[in-house]
């Protein structure tokens, strides 16, 4: 689901954490879950020792780093031990809007999603007007899950090899193509094989969850106070449905459908990027006078298509293609204030200009390291954690019938996930995620309601699954990751929940935030960008 932007002895902490897993034996390994009390017990006698980050030059003061060791292999807590390094910048407690001393309380945990996104930099958000009141209250704290550089990096391929640009897009491939990317993939996922070895199999859902409570445990925190966002939320709801009695308060931010992990989710997301990639080109035709692109959205699918075939026959600069294309107009579904720039330079291209094409969806090689380990953890993680399809012709029809409704992104998800169609490694069966009445204190949930990374649906999901959960949507937008954005209504449930424990009812709603604006023509205010 690609990713979006937070005991005194041993002995006792062990005994208490064993009598309080009853309930989650049940759901997921015994052995498994005896492994994460005793890893548990020793990060909270080890503690976080915090330092200096390792690129600290980059970065300001206020942030430290350290590491916390995590079993390999859960059922094998005394076997081979991993690092997560961990981020964080301590409570401000500095009221941003007086001078009243805020009172700390305790870490907020944060991850951006993935599987494969890094959450190593969000201590940083605390900067941002937005973020104060949270950052006076809260240590924030962010970590490099399993797998994710410098966490025990992953790595299927040479990232000297990664980027293999100009690429096409055929939103109808042909038989010889799909031949071509059942070859890659199934090299792709050999790769994985050979390069991880036996310890690919425990890079998962279930582990990232096992790994949070030990951070939990580490940074000597009783309950756990966790932003999830993404993919977050998947195995945030997993923590919540092994650990409720490790639970303090949680958000969970555009939602993973924890019933569709991860085929039918995947298919249900390229349905939903047809839909925003509509919303985009209905944007770009209300400000036709701008960019000249249609005043409909046939029209600016028109223009796109007239880019992307000139692309094929000739890509800009040399290096972007319609691969390139689309990857770059796939990232303004998540996040709409991209819209002006994406179609600004879809426009300087069609007019003889590509360098704004270019700047924005040209690959850099300095790029290949962080972006091959990334999706090596995210293919990694996915393929893991439940059962794929390993017929072709199952992946073949599913994904011809979508494309004949939902071209846009169908096929670029399919090549993304054909690997867990080859995949070497044993298959989870992912464990149902919920927590009844009473199991779990109140727990809240932000979702867009025309999010393509994270249908809405999986949103109401969740929150039938998650009794006492509170749901706050946002009308009639888009956008992917709500937390700290440009809606005040969302961030107000925020913060009222993370500082204070309130929420409204069962459910609430949020008028849209503003769309964004195209920029200001030459001479009247602004120059175009």
């Amino acid at each position: 689901m690609r990713a979006a932007l937070l005991y005194s002895a041993a002995g006792s902490l062990l005994l208490s954490a064993l009598t309080a897993v009853p309930d989650a034996e049940a759901r997921t390994g015994a052995a498994e879950m005896r492994g994460t009390a005793v890893a548990a017990a020793r990060a909270r006698a080890a503690g976080v020792d915090f330092g200096p980050c390792a690129d600290a030059e980059d970065l300001p003061g206020s942030m430290r780093c350290g590491t916390v060791k995590v079993p390999l292999d859960y059922a094998r807590p005394d076997g081979r031990q991993i690092e997560l390094t961990v981020s964080r910048a301590l409570a401000t407690r500095k009221d941003p809007h007086g001078a009243r001393e805020v009172l700390r309380q305790g870490s907020l945990v944060y991850n951006p999603g993935g599987p494969g996104a890094s959450g190593l930099y969000f201590p940083l958000i605390g900067l941002l007007p937005e973020w104060k009141r949270i950052a006076a209250a809260y240590d924030l704290v962010g970590y490099a899950p399993r797998g994710v550089a410098p966490s025990a990096p992953l790595s299927c391929k040479d990232p000297k090899q990664f980027f293999q640009g100009p690429t096409q897009a055929p939103t109808h491939p042909s038989e010889a193509y799909k031949k071509e990317r059942r070859a890659r993939a199934e090299a792709y996922a050999r790769g994985c094989a050979e390069r991880a070895g036996d310890a690919l199999r425990h890079y998962h859902s279930l582990n990232n969850a096992r790994d949070l409570d030990v951070l939990r445990a580490a940074l000597g925190e009783e309950r756990l106070t966790f932003l999830g966002s993404s993919y977050g939320t998947y195995f945030g709801a997993l923590y919540a449905t092994l650990f409720p009695g490790h639970v303090r308060r949680m958000v969970f931010d555009s939602v993973v459908d924890p019933e569709g992990v991860w085929y039918r989710n995947n298919l249900a997301q390229s349905a939903a990027f047809e839909h925003r990639w509509r919303d985009f080109r209905e944007w770009i035709a209300r400000h036709h006078g701008v960019y000249g692109l249609g005043r409909t959205a046939r029209q600016v699918l028109r223009s796109y298509e007239r880019a992307s075939a000139r692309l094929a026959a000739e890509p800009a600069g040399g290096k972007v293609g319609p691969g390139q294309l689309q990857g770059a107009f796939l990232q303004a579904g998540y996040y709409d204030d991209q819209w002006p720039h994406r179609a600004q330079a879809l426009s300087a291209y069609l007019k003889g200009d590509p360098r704004p094409l270019v700047e924005q969806a040209e690959q850099h090689p300095e790029a290949a390291v962080e972006a091959e380990n990334s999706r090596a953890v995210y293919v990694a993680v996915e393929c893991n954690d439940a059962p794929w399809p390993t017929d072709w012709e199952v992946w073949d029809r599913d994904n011809t019938r979508l494309a004949r409704v939902a071209p846009f992104e169908t096929w670029d998800n399919v090549w993304t996930n054909l690997p867990c169609a080859f995949w070497p490694a044993p298959r989870q069966q992912p464990p149902a995620v919920g927590a009844g009445p009473g199991e779990l204190p109140p727990t809240l949930i932000l979702a867009a309601e025309r999010d393509a990374v994270t249908p809405y649906p999986g949103a109401l999901r969740l929150h039938r699954r998650l009794a006492g959960s509170v749901l706050v949507t946002e009308r009639d937008a888009g956008a992917h990751g709500l937390a700290g954005g440009p809606n005040a209504c969302v961030n107000g449930h925020l913060e009222a929940y993370l500082l204070d424990g309130r929420l409204p009812g069962l459910r609430a709603e949020c008028a849209p935030h503003a769309e964004p604006k195209p920029p200001a023509p030459d001479g009247a205010g602004g120059r175009a960008r």
